[in-house]
């Protein structure tokens, strides 16, 4: 089963193919926000080094979010895309899960945190259990303070990785003192061949989807939206 995995969900764009659980090839780009020049390019350069086509590629995944908007869209909708075109199915992968099995397996708990503003984070917590990574909290957008209060009541030890990982890591080192780590700088970041082998686990389990049903996940609305509701509240307001 050969899986074609993107990931676009913050300054990294990333393309990975699998066959199986056997990683044949990624190109990792981490340099501004530039998915619509970069992704398609990077696709077909991946698939061409490997002398593979659209119609080769079992399975196509996309990490589906949470992250940014308009990175997620272009990721999302460049699989739906070519997976329509080819015929074949694909496979939804949350961000934080793929960010997560960057790790591996250990006595810690796995806390991927990625930026989301305003000393916000998109955030969960994992752990290992029977070989395999468990999340153990739901997907979270909250501020870093409150997440500090979260691990503190787990009392475990925990290793952090992802964005929001390097802009929190003082105030981090700050409250949980010895009882925190970071990831190296190598898997500190989005990676799609997390993504392409979490996607060849769930294909594997028969957990496939039409590429009409795939969607991004989006934890909170886009700033553009929440700014719009609040005029549109202050001008209910205003004319009450």
């Amino acid at each position: 089963m050969k899986i074609l995995a993107v990931e676009t969900s913050s300054t990294v764009a990333a393309a990975a193919i699998m066959d199986n659980n056997r990683l044949l090839g990624e190109y990792i780009l981490n340099h501004k926000k530039t998915h619509s020049q970069k992704l398609m390019p990077m696709l077909e350069s991946l698939m061409n080094d490997l002398e593979l086509s659209p119609k080769d590629i079992d399975v196509y995944a996309a990490s589906s979010g949470p992250g940014s908007f308009t990175g997620l869209r272009i990721g999302v909708t460049t699989v739906k895309s070519i997976a329509y075109a080819a015929d074949k199915p694909v496979v939804s992968i949350p961000t934080l899960d793929a960010l997560a099995f960057n790790i591996p397996l250990m006595d810690s708990l796995i806390c991927p945190i990625m930026d989301a503003r305003n000393n916000q984070v998109y955030t969960a917590l994992y752990k290992c259990e029977k070989n395999s990574q468990v999340k153990i909290t739901e997907y979270m957008g909250i501020p870093v303070q409150e997440l500090m209060d979260i691990i503190k009541s787990k009392g475990q030890k925990t290793v952090f990785l992802g964005d929001a990982a390097p802009i929190h890591e003082e105030y981090i080192k700050q409250e949980l003192k010895e009882m925190c780590q970071f990831a190296p700088g190598n898997l500190m970041l989005q990676k799609a061949s997390s993504v392409a082998y979490l996607a060849y686990v769930k294909a594997s389990g028969g957990q496939l989807e039409n590429c009409f049903d795939m969607i991004p996940f989006y934890l909170r609305k886009s700033q553009a939206e929440r700014e719009y509701e609040k005029k549109q509240m202050t001008r209910s307001i205003d004319n009450g």
